[in-house]
């Protein structure tokens, strides 16, 4: 299993928690160590720059979970 894989699904239920019309395009591997997610509600998309550390530390700190909880609201509510 991929390393990211853990971090991706935990990414993608703190997103389903938040709002569950949201879609999520998460790419396979970082780029410059950096994932640009996409998050896509009707015809509305923004997209989201998180740190690899970051989706590596979601399912086990709880910090990475507030952090990355804070920004997904602020995105969510742009959406």
């Amino acid at each position: 299993m991929d390393e990211f894989e853990e971090g991706k699904r935990k990414f993608r239920e703190l997103v389903t928690a938040l709002d569950q019309t949201i879609e999520v395009v998460i790419p396979v591997t970082p780029s410059q160590s950096l994932f640009k997610i996409s998050l896509s509600k009707g015809a509305n998309r923004t997209f989201l720059t998180i740190h690899e550390d970051d989706i590596l530390d979601l399912p086990e700190e709880p910090s990475a979970q507030k952090k990355t909880t804070a920004i997904l609201q602020e995105s969510i509510a742009a959406l």
